[in-house]
């Protein structure tokens, strides 16, 4: 059953209605929603011509931005108060005027305890996915208290770290220890049994040994979930690291001046150090893909078609 395709017309046809019905009760919803047909216009021609030259990132990229623009549209058009909803400019200006800040938050938050986390707790997953993968005991013991311990509240979890490692940045990345560890583990424990029975059976009859089937079968073969593990973990490191600093933390890092810049109703910094975490976690993402497609060019999901 063939899918169902709209005209070309339909769109253009659906926005100009719309635009039209809401200009008889609001002329600023009608600007907004013109604006939004308009982009939205622009970038269905734009992804209909292929997947060639720069269309793959001016797609996204006018996608960005007219999210941003509608933001800034509707809170200047309805004027919204800046401690309910800064516009995005009044953001920039923020991020311009605190860069010092903001890098040393940076660091504290990221550099330090987001990425110390990251490559302690995904190592130590995978040397422990390599005994579990050994060890039946290990298989039927340590992964359901792994599941157990995976499902505990960070709210609940983050204060005892603090207790045990301190107000530096060592508690804030025992924290992300704790986050990452299983969900990595799960992954590289399920990407070393995804090899076939049949491959198996053929390195044995090449009187493989154990390092050699792990090394030239196990291993590739499982680093697609190994990667998996790897972008799951990106995104948990950052909310790991920065929730911890609201328990105890010195005087720099993003979640400790997230919560004074609250108290202060400092709504453009707090907004300005949440698009430095997004930012920050889009590009960590961003090279674990880029590395993935290096490594895995031959799996699958990599082809292109």
């Amino acid at each position: 059953m063939s899918a169902l395709r709209l005209p070309q017309w339909a769109l253009p046809a659906l926005g100009a209605v719309l635009v039209a019905m809401a200009a008889l009760s609001d002329w600023r919803l009608a600007a907004i929603l013109a604006a939004w047909f308009g982009a939205w216009g622009v970038n269905a021609l734009m992804a209909g011509t292929g997947r060639s030259g720069a269309v793959p990132f001016v797609v996204p990229f006018i996608f960005g931005a007219t999210l941003l623009g509608l933001w800034e549209m509707v809170v200047r058009l309805y004027e919204i108060s800046p401690i309910i909803l800064p516009a995005p400019s009044a953001i920039w200006a923020e991020m311009r005027a605190s860069t010092g800040i903001l890098w040393a938050d940076f660091q504290q938050t990221i550099l330090k305890g987001a990425l110390s986390g990251y490559a302690i707790g995904c190592g130590a997953a995978f040397l422990m996915a390599l005994a579990v993968d050994r060890s039946g005991f290990l298989q039927r013991g340590l992964l359901p208290v792994g599941n157990f311990i995976a499902a505990l509240p960070i709210v609940g979890t983050a204060p005892i770290f603090v207790m045990w490692f301190g107000f530096g940045w060592q508690s804030k990345a025992a924290v992300v220890v704790a986050m990452v560890f299983f969900p990595m583990l799960v992954n590289c424990v399920q990407g070393l049994k995804a090899s076939d029975a049949m491959q198996r059976d053929l390195m044995r009859t090449y009187s493989a040994s154990y390092t050699q089937t792990l090394l030239k079968l196990r291993l590739p073969t499982a680093l697609p979930f190994i990667f998996n593990g790897l972008k799951i973990c990106t995104t948990l490191a950052l909310i790991g690291a920065i929730v911890a600093e609201f328990f105890g933390s010195p005087t720099v890092g993003m979640g400790f001046r997230i919560k004074i810049e609250m108290g202060r109703l400092a709504m453009d910094m707090v907004w300005a150090e949440i698009a430095v975490a997004a930012l920050a976690g889009s590009g960590f993402y961003g090279l674990v893909v880029l590395i993935e497609r290096r490594l895995t060019f031959w799996h699958p999901s990599q082809r292109r078609g």
